[in-house]
């Protein structure tokens, strides 16, 4: 397999000045990048880090997307209204209405963009909160969010889309008479600082869940907890923002995952898609306490309750099979396998009588098609009924910040009387309100591309105009 070739642009290829300056080279910056760029715009990325990817390259289960062909073709017949209905929901009710609304009504063109982008979805799981399978992922059931990632930097070297690594944005500038978004102050190791002159600029740095002094100001309540996030979501983009009158919105919304494994010094996500393909959760006496697919607030607080220092996730071979991810998580040493469920509970520290009948428990159920423990409506498509059998502790860690700049369904960054900062636009984890409480599984790629192509469509009419 030919390796492949990051888009990094060497620094003395910058310009002086663009049409659009985007910041962060995750997934919403990039799609932002490339749909301004087909529409007519001279576009450049810029990263602080040397890594590229942000949190996007992170995400392993799907892509939440309906009325796709892909459910069609499966047999799942899916609506927007219940796409709404179930995020509102997962939400609390506290999701901005103008933003899920737009959010929920194009997701599917979204789905259907990145397929003429040669980022083809063609397999479905479910994620918990759900009512219907749509989280799209790769045919072969491999990690989405960097199958996505890559598929976009390679539209980015396609198309010859300039990204510039190491390359901070210490600024925004106004222009003094107008009051519009002009130009961005860079810092990089070998030019030093630097202002580029920009008609508009996107804010897609992602969250900030590695701030410890923004989570200690907005969300003390999830100090001491481990996060699954990059180094680099550290809230820049939101200070960068407010230096320029930008509202921030729902910043004490601080989403809490709560399958992590971190018993070593690493922390790993364990993808929401493995329960959706059947996994259960056990305590340490080998029962179930919760309904596994049910929004990750309550997975989390049923969690918490146990007092266990976590859970243990239950899985067997025909879910390994089905999330080729357990792959990876087999290979760095996070699963017990046993041949058999009582080998598997000695290994994982579960009592072996407890663990059998709650197997025995679910395998009836699921061949029943109902839960009546739990009431599990999604991912019960098969039993845990084929050795070898698999265990994943985990716990609960930091995972998503659903608050963030205030924006508007254009994707422009409002201030506190609703008013656009003309020239300055946002999407992605970086803004807030879209999610509500809790975000739901499979809904932050969608975002991604869904906003990302807003801030494309958006800013080259305002370019065009201006």
């Amino acid at each position: 397999m030919a390796k492949f070739n990051f888009p990094v642009t060497p620094i003395d290829q910058l310009a002086d000045n663009y049409d659009l300056v985007v910041i962060g080279s995750g997934a919403t910056g990039m799609t932002a990048a490339i749909q301004a760029h087909e529409l007519g715009l001279r576009v450049a990325i810029f990263e602080k880090l040397a890594a590229l990817g942000g949190n996007s390259r992170r995400a392993s289960s799907g892509l939440n997307a309906v009325e796709t062909f892909v459910q069609l073709d499966q047999g799942v017949i899916d609506a927007q209204s219940s796409f709404y209905a179930d995020t509102l929901k997962g939400g609390g009710g506290t999701n901005n209405p103008l933003l899920l609304n737009y959010f929920v009504t194009h997701a599917e063109s979204a789905f259907d963009w990145l397929y003429r982008h040669d980022i083809i979805l063609t397999d479905l799981t479910a994620m918990g909160g759900m009512s219907q399978k749509r989280a799209h992922r790769p045919a072969n059931k491999s990690a989405v969010g960097n199958y996505l990632v890559e598929g976009l930097q390679k539209q980015l070297l396609a198309q010859g889309i300039p990204l510039f690594t190491e390359t901070k944005v210490l600024k925004l500038i106004k222009d003094v008479q107008t009051e519009q978004i002009s130009a961005v102050k860079i810092e990089h190791p070998q030019l030093g600082q630097k202002d580029i002159t920009a008609k508009a600029v996107l804010i897609a740095t992602g969250g900030f869940a590695q701030n410890q002094t923004l989570l200690a100001k907005y969300a003390p309540q999830v100090l001491g907890r481990k996060t699954t996030n990059h180094p680099g979501a550290t809230g820049d983009g939101m200070a960068l923002a407010t230096a320029v009158g930008s509202s921030l919105v729902d910043m004490n919304k601080v989403q809490i995952h709560p399958t992590v494994q971190q018993d070593g010094d690493h922390v790993y996500l364990i993808g929401e898609g493995v329960r959706g393909e059947g996994a259960i959760l056990v305590n340490q006496a080998g029962q179930r306490f919760v309904n596994e697919m049910t929004t990750r607030d309550k997975v989390t607080a049923a969690i918490d309750a146990l007092d266990e220092n976590g859970a243990t996730l239950i899985f067997d071979q025909a879910v390994r099979e089905a999330f080729p991810a357990i792959n990876f998580y087999l290979a760095i040493g996070l699963v017990w396998e046993g041949a058999t469920l009582a080998d598997l509970a000695q290994k994982a520290g579960l009592d072996v009588a407890g663990l059998t009948e709650t197997l025995h428990t679910w395998n009836t159920s699921q061949a029943q098609g109902t839960d009546v423990a739990f009431q599990r409506a999604t991912g019960i498509e098969r039993g845990l009924n084929h050795a070898p059998y698999y265990a994943i502790h985990i716990k609960p860690a930091i995972h998503y910040t659903m608050g963030g700049v205030k924006i508007n369904a254009l994707t422009e960054v409002l201030t506190d009387q609703e008013k656009p900062i003309l020239g300055l636009y946002a999407a992605g984890e970086v803004t807030g309100g879209l999610h509500g409480d809790n975000r739901m599984g499979g809904n932050s790629l969608a975002e991604t591309v869904v906003f990302g192509r807003q801030a494309g469509k958006e800013i080259t009419k305002y370019v065009r105009t201006h």
